[in-house]
């Protein structure tokens, strides 16, 4: 299901908390919507997901206007959409089994065939045997696949996971993003995920929109954001995506010798990322690079570098190095100041 918006705009009183969104999201995709607290992303789900309508612009679900429909028609057609919660949203009166039956209960679907198609939802997120499990006793994670079943139970042809990991650790939520890959290659879907963990994007997603303050600030393949982020917002969440963490693994964060930070940031991609591309810029014009950080991270099938540093010299040859690597493929972006 291709989803296109044209113009979207949401105003709260003196908030224009969505303003002049215009995306269109593949189909049969994991595509993701990251922004800090405030950017519009939850008012933006909501309008794309058919709970709200917008003061102005269109929703298409592949190539067919659906913010304008009436209550019948909008009733249908959210029924083909399934949604995925922080909170999960669970009903503690109810067991495992009963909770993803609740959407196929309400439309009526014969007993028979429920008890079939939630069997089959258990063992797709991996709760065999599960089902009369009472819901105080499973796990953060088996909760979140409770409640990703019972999204699934009318065969949505769109899902939305609105900060569906962000109560998680982050082990759950590893194996929470994998099901999800899973789930929409199986299953076709076309998965959109609200966010403001880059991790979830970099883990999960094939493209991704940026939002700030009810705008969208960049957009674009995940491992081309990675490479070469443009916006400011991009920038920063990157830099705590990468930031210090003696504890992580390799290749999860940054490792820094330095508690100052570079004058360049220098971003590497793919097969860039294991040539010596600094020791032979400092052969040939002389200069130094003084390494304050560095990591590389696989986004997708691609692996991304990131490096801080400092190059010495006059502005002269500080130039001609910054060309040298641009020519060898690295993204240099220079710090404000230092």
């Amino acid at each position: 299901m291709q989803i296109k918006l044209h113009n979207l705009k949401r105003t709260y009183g003196d908030l224009h908390a969505v303003n002049g969104i215009s995306l269109e999201i593949p189909s049969n995709t994991v595509y993701g919507i990251i922004g800090k607290s405030g950017a519009g992303k939850s008012t933006l789900v909501r309008l794309v997901s058919l709970l709200e309508r917008p003061d102005e612009g269109e929703i298409f679900f592949d190539d067919v206007r659906v913010d304008n429909l009436q209550k019948q028609s909008l009733i249908q057609r959210r029924r083909r959409v399934g949604m995925i919660f922080q909170n999960f949203n669970l009903f503690s009166s109810r067991n495992a089994e009963q909770n993803i039956a609740y959407p196929l209960e309400i439309t009526g679907t014969p007993k028979s065939e429920i008890k079939s198609r939630v069997e089959t939802l258990l063992s797709l997120v991996g709760l065999d045997g599960r089902g009369k499990a009472p819901i105080s006793t499973l796990s953060g994670g088996q909760k979140q696949r409770v409640a990703i079943a019972r999204a699934l139970a009318c065969n949505p042809d769109i899902l939305f996971c609105d900060e569906a990991t962000s109560a998680l650790d982050p082990q759950t939520t590893h194996s929470i993003l994998a099901l999800l890959k899973e789930i929409q290659r199986k299953m076709s879907l076309t998965v959109v995920m609200i966010t403001h963990q880059m991790e979830v994007v970099r883990d999960a997603c094939d493209q991704v929109a940026v939002l700030n303050d009810g705008v969208v600030v960049e957009q674009g393949f995940v491992t081309d954001i990675f490479a070469n982020p443009s916006s400011e917002v991009t920038k920063d969440f990157l830099s705590h995506l990468v930031g210090v963490d003696e504890a992580a693994k390799v290749g999860d964060k940054m490792v820094q010798w330095s508690k100052k930070s570079g004058a360049y940031t220098l971003r590497f991609r793919g097969g860039t990322t294991d040539q010596p591309i600094l020791s032979k810029i400092s052969r040939q014009l002389g200069v130094d690079f003084n390494i304050r950080a560095g990591g590389v991270q696989k986004v997708g099938d691609t692996e991304i570098g990131t490096m801080i540093v400092d190059i010495s010299g006059d502005e002269t040859t500080r130039k001609k190095a910054i060309e040298s690597l641009s020519q060898m493929g690295v993204i240099v972006e220079e710090e404000e100041s230092v």
